[in-house]
């Protein structure tokens, strides 16, 4: 039993997901997959008593899992990092490690002092001609919040082996090699949304807006004077079709979907236009909780006019039996499951 590798954790604002794999010969196997949901305050609270609930909750899930190892691999929130696929000329990893400070002191609008800066090489070609361009990705991470993850993740007797943004996570887990068709992945959370356009298996382009599916259960919640409870339970049973209760669900998340909308119409534009349609947009996928709102896929196909898909991530397991309830939540698994594959690549 090898040890040395972790499993997956997505500290997500409402929940956590936490999927644990073990690869063999034929593929990867789910050893465990679960949903719970976290303390209020999560992880943004300064306060020891939180941090402590916090530390007991990772505990908590990690032990109803029986996992056996204490190496965890955990997903920093998209809305709190700066992420930037970079085009740059081609260079040695030590040139790159020089530049990556030029372009971040361009991109990321806080001091440097105060970010931990990361960067890998998405994509490098082998002969590099003046128009050959590679990709890198950088990510700049507040230290502070990186310490804060630390802190809690020793806290609950387990140690991180790797940190990484939520949308990698969610790409590893759903684009297996580069005859993936051309998609732009749309990852819903709780409180932000994040969008990547994956192309011959590299993401080129990423984006995270604040808004996300809370928003969604606010307005439901609003409108029908429910519980924020009841509005998630509301939103699973009805989703966006309009044809229930006079359509009146539809009516109070339109103007949330519209601006994720917005912005996937942004994308696509942006990619087109970089790209001269080489290769288009062949599909959009969903991902996250609000992916499982009855007629979400509907609304952005129709309304995008590309076809629109939920993601799966068991599809990148070996074919085996997984529990059902684990298969109709497939959605909120991609971040865990990326997570938990990171250590075979």
């Amino acid at each position: 039993m090898n040890n040395k590798k972790g499993f997956g954790l997505d500290i997500g604002a409402t929940s956590l997901k936490l999927v644990w794999l073990n690869k063999q010969l034929s593929g990867f196997i789910l050893k465990a997959a679960l949903i719970m949901p976290v303390p209020p305050k999560g992880m943004l609270s300064e306060s020891p008593l939180d941090e402590e609930e916090m530390a007991q909750t990772l505990r908590k899930a990690a032990d109803t899992a029986s996992v056996n190892t204490k190496k965890v691999n955990v997903a920093l929130p998209e809305n709190q990092v700066y992420t930037k696929v970079l085009d740059m000329p081609v260079l040695s990893d030590r040139e790159v490690a020089s530049a990556i400070y030029w372009e971040a002191e361009q991109y990321i609008p806080v001091p440097l002092t105060n970010i931990k800066l990361v960067w890998n090489v998405l994509k490098r070609p082998e002969k590099a001609t003046p128009d050959e361009k590679m990709q890198v990705l950088m990510v700049g991470a507040p230290s502070m919040l990186v310490n804060k993850y630390q802190k809690i993740v020793s806290m609950a007797g387990l140690e991180i082996n790797a940190m990484e943004t939520e949308i990698l996570a969610t790409i590893r887990s759903l684009v297996l090699d580069e005859n993936f068709p051309t998609s732009l992945v749309v990852n819903i959370g709780a409180i932000s949304t994040s969008f990547a356009i994956v192309r011959k298996g590299i993401m080129v382009f990423t984006y995270s807006m604040a808004i996300g599916g809370a928003a969604i259960n606010r307005a439901i919640a609003t409108d029908f004077s429910l519980t924020p409870q009841q509005a998630e339970e509301y939103k699973r049973v009805y989703g966006i079709s309009g044809k229930s209760l006079g359509g009146r669900v539809g009516k109070s998340t339109e103007p949330i979907l519209n601006a994720i909308l917005a912005e996937i119409k942004k994308s696509v534009a942006f990619y087109s236009q970089k790209y001269k349609d080489d290769s288009p947009i062949r599909q959009i996928i969903l991902s996250g909780g609000t992916a499982k709102l009855p007629g979400i896929e509907l609304f952005f196909a129709q309304n995008s006019g590309i076809e629109t898909a939920i993601a799966n991530p068991w599809k990148a397991l070996a074919s085996q039996q997984i529990p059902k309830e684990v298969l109709q939540n497939a959605s909120d698994y991609p971040i865990a499951v990326g997570l938990a594959m990171r250590d075979y690549e």
